[in-house]
């Protein structure tokens, strides 16, 4: 009786983290190049069944295999390109990129609409995605797709977060006057309108597989194990554009979202009733069918 119990509070602690997956991506509808979140689940690995106590001089007889439950296993971030959206503002910046992979049988690999691709064999491959450099608290590099930026009283290109932008030679970015002052080509390059002279590159990284990308809040990425995303500089090869005066949007889908989190409260009030239901046959067990007339 007990592993029904056990089965039906994993399944709606699954669904609690599911619904505050989906939560979380509703509360960023609207900030500047979030990547929406997927909450993965996974059933407990399978055990096999057998019937306990059955006639004497006989083998118990096995009932069958049976999954004893579910687990939300981890979140996953869908790097794929979000909308652009024209602001007419110097200060927006955002990054188009389509970067192709070769494909073994020639051509290019074609990805899904999740940025995805399952090989022949069952390999998965993500689509490699850019990102801006950042420099985070501790000094060190981070990556964003959030291009609503300005420039400080000191002149620093930051971000919406007040993170200073990298330049391609790795130190912050530092202008004089306002952004208004300033165009930005399609590599990232930045010129001075009225002297026509480069004042600096953004520095541009992109992550072969970017799946293996940790989020660490503010809208920034890291690579947490060395070498895990392949992380490279950006080359003209690339087929990156910065576009000044555009803003990507976030990658949520407003409808599926109030499609999945209505999914998740069904199923998690589901196994409530299931929890109430062996709450009430215990209570008869102990204090009904055990008690001594």
């Amino acid at each position: 009786m007990l592993r029904g119990l056990y089965t039906a509070t994993a399944g709606m602690m699954t669904q609690q983290h599911r619904h505050d997956t989906v939560t979380q991506n509703i509360a960023n509808l609207n900030t500047t190049g979030y990547k929406q979140v997927d909450s993965v689940a996974r059933s407990f690995p399978e055990v096999m069944i057998g019937l306990q106590n059955g006639d004497e001089g006989r083998d118990n007889r096995q009932v069958g295999k049976l999954n004893t439950g579910v687990f939300a296993e981890e979140s996953i971030s869908m790097m794929v390109q979000g909308d652009i959206t024209e602001t007419q503002s110097s200060d927006d910046l955002a990054l188009v990129s389509d970067i192709q992979v070769a494909n073994p049988q020639g051509g290019s690999i074609a990805f899904d609409a999740s940025g995805k691709f399952v090989g022949a064999n069952g390999q998965v491959q993500y689509q490699p995605q850019a990102f801006f450099n950042v420099q985070n608290a501790s000094g060190g590099v981070s990556y964003t797709r959030d291009g609503d930026m300005h420039l400080t009283a000191e002149g620093r290109l930051v971000t919406s977060m007040n993170q200073n932008i990298l330049g391609q030679d790795g130190q912050p970015i530092v202008l004089t006057g306002s952004m208004d002052d300033y165009w930005v080509r399609e590599n990232g390059t930045i010129f001075n309108k009225a002297t026509g002279a480069a004042s600096g590159r953004i520095g541009i990284t992109v992550a072969q597989q970017p799946n293996e990308l940790t989020r660490d809040g503010e809208g920034l990425f890291s690579e947490k194990t060395q070498g895990a995303a392949s992380l490279r500089a950006a080359t003209n090869e690339d087929q990156i554009n910065v576009k000044q005066g555009y803003l990507e949007r976030s990658t949520v889908d407003a409808a599926q979202s109030m499609v999945d989190l209505t999914a998740a409260l069904r199923a998690y009030e589901a196994n409530q009733k299931v929890v109430q239901f062996y709450d009430k046959s215990l209570e008869k067990a102990v204090n009904e069918v055990g008690r001594v007339q």
